[in-house]
């Protein structure tokens, strides 16, 4: 009985032959085993079998023998440079090869998956496959409908043709091109992926390629790749449309397919090699004039300048792509861009604005004088200084009540910061040094008469019983304001001056009361009288006391005592400028009030231009909300200064020019 039945359950050979191949594969998934495997002789066995049975063969040899073989040559070399070679050697590539001919789809399913892992990263490997007479039966089966052997096929492909350029010439030779294109539009993402980088491969073939393959119909199924959630089709579709992008042509036709706006997308990803290829792609799109206008209104300078990249190959092309831009803002480009700015929707006109900003007027000092005209042309003479401006204030909304007032887009408002802050450092670099105004009066400089008893004729007195001892000539001739104060004193003085004072109206002393003045400030405001300096806090780091400047520039103000309020002004202007981002936004805030109360522009102008250069640090402190109003307060004196500038540079070149 028992032999009846193990005679009956005995297994074939083809049996024992599959379930030792599918063993062998199994234990060579793990790396650790692959090399002992082969070292007992496992692949003459194997390559043995896949000899034994040919495509050809039918009946009741079992095609299944031949698949497990294959896969386990497929384990066995993943990876393994040695053991491909091995493989290679033993003679394991024809049968391989011919096994692609078989009419079992399983079988060439896996002789190809064995023919692409061999072929990866191995010269040796690729030049026999090609040699065996693969690539036409590959090519074949790239056209297959089904997935998982168009999948395989075109995988075996893409590893034939790395680093290969002979053999990336006879793929295509053998009529690859076109299977290829058509399967960017497979349900497989996987084969599209593999089709996406075969495109970018092939297009760099030869410059003829690059042509062919748009005019075959791969642009548009790469730009649909470009929109997918899959982050890898996203990468080779950008990658392939980068290759494909450094012929003029099909710059044009990329951006007219619109392209553009997927790749900028692209660049607000998380994956440094997504941002890469797309940033190589829009490097290549900038190169044609004939795109700058759809570039320039899509936005793509703010978010180039914007993009927060991982490499620093992305933000080499970044900067290179920005430069190039540069380069074509001249001629038609130029003026065509202008027109536009003045006639096209409000959106495209501030991005067009913003994006010429940064671009324009950026010359070196030969041509200084031409990029001044140029930034005239655009924002004095073509109004793109009021689309800044209208990105901070929209005019509409300035008559409404404040609760019906429309606020700025945060993105427009940011834009336009950046923009107006480029623009006033360019032309700065142009300026002259604007000349400090001379005082009205000079002041009398008597540095060791300071606050000195003896010759002294004037005496400011405070409720607390401070005295300071002065000199009528010196503070008469800083400010015809305290030449008033001290001839009203005297009258008060001489009308007042019972016996009990003959010795102080015999001294001829005048005394003005100065209640009004802290004891600090009319200290540093006597010392400024005497010695023409300010004089700096007890701390050397501090310098000036920002504090005490505020109270000495608002006494310069009331005094008129210019060269007083000059000093303080700049020394506040340059708290503000050296300060950087760390400078408090209130603080900043209260420095522009002081500013316009005092009309001290020096240091309104300061504070503008860093409400404008660390927008990003100020919203973080104050508030977006807080930061719109602000911006808004400041559009007068941003008007202001950008009209001061441009005439003050454009006069000082035009009397350079007359020399």
């Amino acid at each position: 009985m028992s032999t009846e039945i193990g005679e009956k359950c005995t297994p074939n050979i083809g049996d024992i032959e599959k379930e030792a191949c599918y063993a062998i594969g199994l234990l060579a998934s793990k790396e650790d085993n692959q090399n002992r495997i082969a070292a007992a002789g496992a692949l003459p066995g194997l390559v043995a079998l896949l000899k034994r049975y040919p495509p050809q063969l039918s009946g009741s040899i079992p095609p299944s023998v031949a698949r497990r073989a294959a896969d386990a040559v497929t384990n066995l070399a993943h990876e393994n440079n040695d053991i491909k070679n091995q493989v290679r050697t033993e003679g394991g590539i024809p049968p391989l090869v011919s096994l692609l001919e078989t009419r079992d789809p399983k079988v060439q399913r896996a002789a190809a998956s064995a023919l692409r892992t061999l072929a990866f990263k191995n010269d040796e490997n690729k030049n026999q496959i090609v040699e065996c007479g693969a690539l036409p039966m590959l090519i074949f089966m790239v056209r297959s409908e089904d997935q998982t052997i168009h999948y395989e096929a075109i995988g075996v492909i893409g590893n034939l043709v790395h680093s290969s350029s002979h053999i990336k010439r006879r793929v295509l030779d053998e009529g690859a091109l076109q299977p290829v294109i058509s399967l960017l539009s497979s349900e497989c993402p996987e084969s599209q992926r593999e089709a996406a980088l075969l495109i970018g491969q092939f297009a760099t073939t030869e410059p003829a390629f690059k042509v062919k393959i748009v005019q075959r119909g791969a642009v548009q199924p790469l730009i649909q790749m470009l929109n997918n959630t899959d982050p890898q089709l996203r990468e080779m579709a950008a990658f392939a449309l980068g290759r494909l992008a450094q012929n003029e042509d099909n710059q044009v036709g990329i951006c007219h397919a619109d392209g553009l706006r997927p790749l900028l997308d692209l660049l607000d990803s998380n994956a440094g090699n997504l941002q890469h290829n797309a940033a190589f792609a829009l490097y290549g799109l900038a190169e044609n004039p004939d795109n700058i206008p759809d570039i320039i209104m899509q936005g793509t300078v703010q978010r180039l300048n914007d993009g927060e990249l991982i490499v620093q190959a992305s933000k080499d092309c970044v900067a290179k792509t920005l430069k190039r831009l540069e380069e074509k803002m001249t001629g038609r480009t130029l003026r065509y861009l202008i027109y536009m700015m003045r006639t096209t929707d409000k959106e495209h006109s501030a991005r067009i604005a913003v994006a010429l900003a940064h671009l324009c007027g950026g010359a070196d000092k030969e041509q200084e004088k031409g990029g001044l005209e140029t930034l005239s042309d655009i924002f004095m003479d073509h109004g793109g200084l009021e689309i800044l401006l209208e990105m901070i204030a929209p005019k509409h909304s300035s008559t409404l009540p404040s609760h019906l007032r429309l606020s700025p887009k945060p993105r427009d408002q940011k834009d336009a910061a950046a923009a107006l802050y480029k623009i006033a450092e360019k032309i700065t670099r142009l300026a002259p040094e604007e000349a400090a105004p001379l005082p009205a009066t000079p002041e009398t400089h008597l540095e060791e008469h300071f606050d000195n008893p003896e010759l002294a004729d004037l005496v400011f007195e405070r409720a607390e019983k401070r005295t300071f001892y002065a000199h009528r000539i010196a503070f008469s001739r800083a400010s015809d304001a305290f030449h008033d104060m001290i001839a009203q004193g005297k009258r008060q003085d001489e009308a007042t001056t019972t016996g009990s004072d003959a010795d102080a109206k015999r001294e001829g002393a005048c005394r003005v009361d100065i209640k009004h003045i802290t004891v600090e400030a009319f200290e540093a405001l006597l010392k400024y009288v005497y010695t023409g300096q300010i004089p700096p806090s007890n701390d050397p780091e501090l310098g000036f006391v920002p504090k005490l400047a505020c109270t000495m520039l608002k006494l310069g103000e009331k005094y008129q005592m210019l060269g007083l309020k000059r000093q303080c002004e700049t020394a506040l202007a340059e708290d503000v400028k050296n300060a950087g981002v760390s400078f408090d936004a209130v603080k900043l805030i209260k420095f522009y009030d002081l500013a316009i109360d005092h009309r001290a522009d020096k240091l309104a102008r300061a504070c503008v231009l860093h409400a404008l250069e660390h927008h990003a640090s100020i919203i973080k402190s104050i508030g977006p909300d807080s930061y719109s109003k602000l911006l808004q307060c400041m559009v007068p004196t941003i008007r202001e200064h950008l009209h001061g500038i441009f005439y003050r540079v454009g006069s000082a070149l035009d009397a350079a020019n007359a020399r």
